[in-house]
């Protein structure tokens, strides 16, 4: 039933209002009131849906609760199983101790004292194929056990995972969103790969070790219980020998399973149409390499190394998954939360408001599309709806590019990442996977997006005026 009241009205109105009313809700209640996460996103959600039903067309007053859900239900078919299986993959390669047998071989490679360097080179490779939150489920474990190893620089290592995840997410196809970006401006593929690949060095390392180890010199986050998982039974894993770990083959195979299904699904949905007799495959690849299908079979993996290597009945194991589980609902439920309240804003009509009030803004090119794809994303939360929403404005005006069209991918994926935040459900993410509070998130993640983001647009900058490849 609408609102009476505002039958036969108008009303003239700027998204901002929209922006700002979600902005002071959920500073009241997750900062103020310190509700819940899931309780005070999804209020969250309601207000900005109930100011939409006032000033939204075709957004009834009867529809702001519903579309609430969802947008909460869209977002869980996007996350719920894959935190799910996340959750198994996380509980059993730490506490059968393959995490910690993967760090071992790492320390064993480049040294105890370069464990950040081994993080971040591991993240950036895995997320080249992979969606950010799969390399970030799969990499979160091993950054873990890294600190129950050493025995501190937690802030570092999670830094770090991030660092490499984040950055090859909007810089480096096939990864998804540079990749329907340059799609969009009719930039060419090995090109914007070759251009993507030295634009994200220099942010991951200023990032990554540079900032990563300026805030852990200053921030020391412990190691909370997560996941399911206590910090007394990382450190009883750490302190065992070697020789009583899983295999580093056995150990990685939950990581292998995963990034070598996904992998291989990008592989053929990118090249199936170059490469004929790779269309032969296609439908059995896409299926196993479909982010659901690819992690929970890498979750089946993991339990079954859990159970091989652990003394333990099969009831016992049972209770451990199921453990496991009831953690990763809890988290899928506060990121769907976080999604859907960022999806509010987006019904606003904000990206477009945004996008079009910069589009005139009189400066570059490189700096506009960057612009629009930044405040978008700060806007409404999504770093791929913002990359989209800035391609497809600035489509239209490639032609007035004085370079190739791959350094405007650039600008739009590092616009698309700045300043992770509420509205963004990558930061629940990182949050509750990560063991962190609200502060420290901030502090860590939501300030490393936006050094990526500022850092791609320099070394953009400076790229293309020294290698226009006009």
């Amino acid at each position: 039933m609408e609102l009476l009241p505002l039958q036969g009205l108008e009303f003239t109105h700027s998204p901002l209002l929209t922006f700002l009313v979600g902005l002071s809700m959920v500073v009241l209640l997750l900062v103020r009131l310190d509700f819940p996460a899931f309780v005070g996103l999804i209020l969250a959600a309601f207000s900005v849906g109930v100011v939409n039903a006032v000033f939204v067309p075709d957004f009834g007053s009867a529809e702001a609760a519903t579309r609430v859900a969802q947008a909460f239900g869209e977002n869980m078919t996007g996350i719920g199983i894959p935190i799910l299986a996340a959750a198994i993959i996380g509980k059993s390669m730490l506490e059968s101790g393959a995490a910690q047998r993967v760090v071992r071989g790492f320390q064993n490679v480049l040294g105890k004292e370069n464990s950040d360097i081994s993080l971040l080179g591991s993240s950036s490779v895995l997320a080249i194929p992979v969606f950010f939150d799969s390399v970030f489920y799969l990499m979160a474990p091993l950054a873990r056990s890294m600190r129950a190893r050493v025995g501190r620089d937690y802030t570092l290592f999670l830094v770090v995972v991030g660092a490499g995840a984040a950055t090859a997410h909007v810089f480096v196809p096939p990864t998804p969103g540079p990749l329907a970006v340059a799609d969009r401006v009719n930039s060419d593929l090995g090109m914007t790969i070759l251009i993507g690949a030295v634009t994200a060095v220099p942010s991951v390392i200023l990032g990554g070790l540079v900032y990563g180890r300026w805030i852990n010199a200053r921030l020391d986050i412990p190691l909370r219980d997560t996941m399911s998982t206590t910090t007394e039974e990382l450190q009883e894993v750490a302190d065992k020998p070697t020789s009583s770990l899983p295999g580093m083959f056995a150990s990685l195979a939950p990581i292998l399973v995963a990034v070598g299904l996904i992998g291989s699904y990008t592989f053929v949905d990118t090249f199936a149409d170059v490469y004929a007799p790779l269309e032969v495959i296609q439908p059995i690849v896409v299926f196993l390499g479909e982010k659901n299908v690819a992690l929970m079979l890498a979750a089946v993996v993991a339990a079954y190394i859990l159970y091989s290597h652990n003394d333990m009945t099969s009831s016992e194991w049972s209770e451990e998954l199921t453990e496991a589980l009831k953690s990763g609902g809890n988290i899928a439920a506060i990121t769907a939360a976080g999604g859907a309240f960022g999806a509010m804003l987006a019904a606003s009509g904000i990206g477009d408001y945004l996008g079009s009030a910069l589009q005139e803004f009189g400066v570059g090119l490189l700096v506009t599309a960057w612009l629009i794809a930044a405040i978008v994303r700060i806007a409404q939360g999504s770093a791929t709806a913002a990359m989209l929403t800035a391609a497809g404005i600035m489509a239209p005006l490639v032609g007035q590019l004085s370079v190739h069209p791959a350094y405007l991918v650039m600008v739009i994926g590092a616009g698309g990442n700045i300043f992770s935040w509420y509205n963004d459900s990558g930061f629940w993410l990182v949050k509750e996977i990560g063991g962190l509070t609200q502060e420290e998130t901030l502090k860590t993640w939501t300030v490393l997006t936006t050094i990526i983001s500022v850092a791609g647009l320099v070394t953009t900058l400076i790229l293309s005026s020294l290698f226009p490849f006009a």
